[in-house]
Parts: structure tokens; C-alpha cells; sequence
């Protein structure tokens, strides 16, 4: 990653000081993926992918006065009604802010935003700044009979912010920003009320610094939300020690037309269904959450994270199904498959000097005992905890390595990981402007499930490829590692033309088939949105669907609260 210069910016939002990702694209202003210093990896895509990152034809996001963005149909009535809870300069109509929050992060969302493609966007951005501001402003979506989105730093990549393009009613874009604080921490009961618009960096600052952590990192952690997190059940990087957020998740507050939902922060209870994990995952559709109670650790005297070598894709899951047998308790468990792995080599600074020869020496080792290295995995696993835990885990997780063929090559690569973890998303950008199209989707099954299912996912993948006419890239890593399975994390890509949607569309499609298929969920982390939506009957059962449906309409019976996500109605 380096700072470049701006592409196309539309100046300053309009409303108060909180903190958005650029409208065309992921990340900040000025800060893009490039590939100049990186010698490996303008070959791989063309290998791989067939497109040319040295050619000069690249398409960059438009200017935003290109645009053409419906008018907001906000009425003078509602303005002032919501003026009055808020502030006027609370209550946002401006083109740029209502773009902002219009779509996630999905390629599919970048590529209607660099196609003028806004059927419908929000009619005005709302920035609340009280429990009690939000509880008005639900009343008068309720009174008005508005729609309400939640929204938290806009990191989605499911379709779970986007308005309904056939809705008729003023919508409204809850912009959750400036409930931004850590409000309090038992230290006894290791818990932390947590406003839900705090953003990643802004919870691990504010608990660091009287010593504690959450431990909940997931990709987008740098731009996403405390109630994106419990809203689309997010997990993070150190889930198998810390657990995903529906694990930290001990207590909550959301709003309602009738009052506040409260969700007591205790161990554990037998209090009938359970409220929480209806709120979990439920992406707005029941209420506005507006404060979490999240369990937290106490910052470990050690943090390290090891990478390791394994002769094929097979060994690695061996040895990642064993850890979670063993009595080892790393952080993170890790390992990508062949072609990941050549990706990850080829998005290195090209080595020099003594790197170079150690790189070189390790390249013979590897051939001298047999293996193929265009069958190489990497491996990332993470230790925390005090000096002797560390020293006990990696001890246990060493012979397991052995055990399935694989080796330790020091702390070097897990240091670059570390430092690169939340850039990966810049990529996508990157490849966009040279005309290709990627994006991801993940899911979990069983450890007995795992490898037809990935084997199935790369057969269906490629002939969707075929299908479409594109040369097309699959790749994938194992992660968030459980006692009975684990998350498989596919990324795709291809050249795309004029009809990139319709191309991405039969790709994920075939991809989800398959999950579906093999007995995988639809979804690991990321939700389901509309983009999951079409296979959630196959996922939870149409009984299941229906008993999920009826909830959502007993709740919201007139479809004021992000009508359309999770079950498409």
C-alpha cells in the first residue's frame, strides 16, 4: 500500500464530523493498491486472469458531478420533524452524503457505482447522537411511515444497505457514527458497554488504553462498526481464541416503536427463546441497536503469529482439523491454498541481499525433500497470552505441523501479515480500473465436509468461467477454525465486459450452488442481504424461512425497519 494521489474526489460531505470511506470505492482518499514494486504480480494476474496490468487502458471511477442521482423526496415535514430531534444540520440531503450511503463494498455495488446504476438511493442521512434521538426518529418512522437503514461504516458486501429499487416511501439513512464511545468496563465481570457506531479502531483505542482488548478483528475492521458486527454476525481474524461476535455478544440495547429492547449482560440464562440471537444477524430488520455489552481480555503480555509451509492444500487442512483437536488454543489458524499462496508471494516487494539468499536456500531445502512447489500452502497461526502460554502452544503446534509434512519459517511473514491484514480490500479497486472483477464469498462446514466441498466449489467455479466466456481465477483459505469444522473463504476473479454484472452473477451463483450443495451454509460472516437471500430456503429449511419471516413481520408489520434483507421480503 502507499499514498497516491486523489483520484476523482467530491469535496466535503455536508454533515457533521464522522468518519466514511470514499463514495467510489474502499479505504481513504489517496491511498491505493500498486503493483510497480512488486515484480511478481503483474505476471500472476496476466497468468491467471488474462488481464494486462500494463497496458494504459484503465477505467477509473467517474467524476461524481457525472452522476445522475434521483432527487431526494423528502418532505418539508419530515425534515422538520427530524430537524427537531436532531439538529438541522444533522439532517443530511446532499447528493454526496446520500451516495455515500446508498451501497456497501461489494463488487457488485462498485460497478453500478462506476455504471451511474442508483435506482433508488436514501432521501436523507440522519445522524442521531442519543439512545433517546434514535428512539424519536424511530417514532417518526413509524408516524411518517418511512424506511429506516442502519447504517454503520458502510463496509457491506451483501447488499444489506441499499434501498428496496421499487420503494415508494422516503427513505432514510440512520447514520450511526456518533454514538462512537466505550461507555464503560467491568472489569470483574470482563465486559464493555460500547456505543454501536463505534468503528474497530475507535473500540481497540478506547479499551487499549485503560489496558484491554475486544480481539475481534475482521477484514473490514478498520472501517466497520460495533453494530455492523452484531447485525450481520461478523467474525474476526482471532476467532478461534476470542470467539466470532455473537460469542462476545452478552448484552444489547435497540429500539423499537414500543420501547427498548434490553438485553441483560449475564453469563448465561434460561429464559425461553433467545432474544439475543434473534438480534444477531437480524440487519436491522427488528429495531435499531444502539449500545453492545461485549466480553473483553485483558491485553496479553505476548502476541505472535508464525507462519508455516505445508507440501500441499490436503496436509494444511489435515494439520488445521488436528490443532483444533489438539490442546493447543491458538488466535488464528490459517492456510491458504496452492494458488493463494501464489498470490500471496507475488503481492511481496520483490527480496534482496540477504533475504534473497535465505528465500533461495529455502527453495532448494524444499526441493531437496520432494516437494512440488507450485503445490506449496502458506500458513498463518497466531499465539497469545503469557510467555509460557505462547512457548506451550507453539511447542504443541509444531509437532502437529510435523506430523502432516509441514515446516516453520519464523516470524518474518506472520510480521508482514499482521501489517497488511486490513489492506486487501485496496485490490479490488486496483483490479476494477483494469477491467477485472473480483470479490468473495465464504462459508463453513464440517471438517468431514470440507474438501469436496472445496472441490466442488473450484468444479463449479470453472465451468461457470467457461460458461460466461472468461478466463477466470478461484482461490481459497481455510480460517476461523471450530471443534467440529471451519470457514472455507473463496475469492474469485476474471476479466470482465460491457456485462460484468450479468458475468459475476452466474459466478457467485455457481459458487453458492455449491456451498448449498456440499452441506455448507450460505454465509459464514458476512450476512446475508439481498445477495444471500435466494438460498437462505435451502440453508435453514422453507419451515424455517417461514417461522424466520413470520418473526420479521409480527415485528414490523409495516415494513418500515431495511424492508427486503436477510429473507428478500
Amino acid at each position: 500500500m502507499t499514498d497516491l494521489k486523489p483520484k476523482t474526489t467530491a469535496g466535503a460531505v455536508d454533515g457533521p464530523d464522522v468518519k466514511h470511506m470514499k463514495w467510489w470505492g474502499w479505504g481513504v482518499e489517496g491511498t491505493a493498491f500498486h503493483h510497480e514494486d512488486k515484480p511478481a504480480f503483474a505476471p500472476f494476474v496476466k497468468k491467471m486472469v488474462g488481464v494486462d496490468l500494463g497496458s494504459d487502458a484503465i477505467t477509473a471511477a467517474p467524476a461524481f458531478d457525472e452522476l445522475d442521482i434521483p432527487a431526494s423526496r423528502l418532505s418539508s415535514e419530515v425534515a422538520s420533524s427530524l430537524s427537531l430531534v436532531v439538529g438541522e444540520g444533522n439532517v443530511v440531503t446532499g447528493d454526496l452524503e446520500r451516495v455515500v450511503h446508498t451501497y456497501g463494498k461489494s463488487i457488485r455495488d462498485l460497478i453500478r457505482i462506476r455504471g451511474n446504476i442508483f435506482p433508488r438511493v436514501p432521501d436523507a442521512v440522519v445522524y442521531p447522537a442519543t439512545e433517546s434521538e434514535v428512539a424519536k426518529i424511530v417514532a417518526a418512522a413509524v408516524e411518517y411511515d418511512l424506511v429506516l437503514i442502519p447504517f454503520g461504516g458502510g463496509s457491506n458486501i451483501v447488499g444489506s444497505l441499499e434501498p428496496m429499487p421499487d420503494e415508494e416511501r422516503m427513505v432514510v439513512s440512520l447514520d450511526m457514527g456518533r454514538l462512537d464511545r466505550v461507555l464503560d468496563i467491568d472489569e470483574d465481570g470482563r465486559v464493555a458497554r460500547i456505543q454501536a457506531g463505534a468503528q474497530g479502531p475507535d473500540i481497540e483505542e478506547q479499551l487499549n488504553a485503560k489496558g484491554w482488548t475486544m480481539g475481534h478483528f475482521p477484514d473490514s475492521f478498520t472501517h466497520s462498526t460495533l453494530g455492523g458486527w452484531v447485525a450481520t454476525r461478523s467474525s474476526g481474524m482471532q476467532s478461534d481464541k476470542f470467539g466470532d461476535i455473537a460469542d462476545m455478544t452478552k448484552g444489547l440495547r435497540m429500539v423499537r416503536p414500543d420501547g427498548v429492547v434490553v438485553i441483560r449482560a449475564v453469563p448465561s440464562a434460561s429464559t425461553g427463546p433467545s432474544l439475543r440471537e434473534m438480534i444477531l444477524g437480524s440487519e436491522g430488520r427488528l429495531g435499531v441497536i444502539t449500545e453492545v455489552t461485549v466480553q473483553v481480555h485483558r491485553i496479553p503480555e505476548q502476541r505472535e503469529i508464525l507462519a508455516y509451509l505445508f507440501p500441499t492444500w490436503e496436509a494444511g487442512l489435515a494439520a488445521m482439523q488436528a490443532i483444533a483437536e489438539s490442546d493447543a488454543n491458538p488466535s488464528v489458524t490459517r492456510v491458504s491454498n496452492e494458488i493463494e499462496t501464489e498470490m500471496s508471494f507475488a503481492t511481496s516487494k520483490e527480496s534482496k541481499g540477504v533475504s534473497a539468499l535465505v528465500m533461495q536456500g529455502l527453495q532448494r531445502f524444499l526441493k531437496v525433500k520432494g516437494w512440488d512447489l507450485t503445490k506449496m500452502c502458506l500458513s498463518f497461526i497466531g499465539y497469545e497470552g503469557s510467555e509460557e502460554h505462547v512457548s506451550i502452544n507453539q511447542k504443541l503446534v509444531a509437532k502437529i505441523v510435523k506430523k502432516h509434512g509441514g515446516i516453520g519459517v519464523g516470524k518474518g511473514p506472520g510480521v508482514l501479515y499482521d501489517q497488511k491484514k486490513f489492506d486487501t480490500p485496496y485490490l479490488r479497486d486496483f483490479f476494477l480500473d483494469h477491467g477485472g472483477a473480483a470479490d468473495v464469498s465464504e462459508t463453513s462446514a464440517p471438517w468431514s465436509k470440507l474438501l469436496p466441498l472445496y472441490t466442488e466449489v473450484y468444479a463449479a467455479a470453472n465451468r461457470a468461467f467457461e460458461k460466461v466466456g472468461v478466463q477466470g481465477l478461484i482461490m481459497a483459505h481455510l480460517s476461523h477454525s471450530y471443534h467440529s469444522g471451519a470457514c472455507l473463504y473463496f475469492t474469485f476473479a476474471f476479466e470482465h465486459g460491457d456485462n460484468a454484472l450479468e458475468q459475476y452473477d452466474v459466478v457467485k451463483k455457481a459458487i453458492q450452488d455449491a456451498f448449498i450443495q456440499e452441506g455448507g451454509t450460505v454465509s459464514h460472516h458476512h450476512g446475508v442481504g439481498l445477495e444471500h437471500a435466494p438460498w437462505l430456503g435451502q440453508d435453514v429449511s422453507l419451515p424455517g424461512l417461514a417461522l424466520m419471516q413470520g418473526l420479521l413481520d409480527s415485528a414490523d408489520p409495516k415494513r418500515n425497519f431495511n424492508p427486503g434483507k436477510v429473507t428478500g421480503k
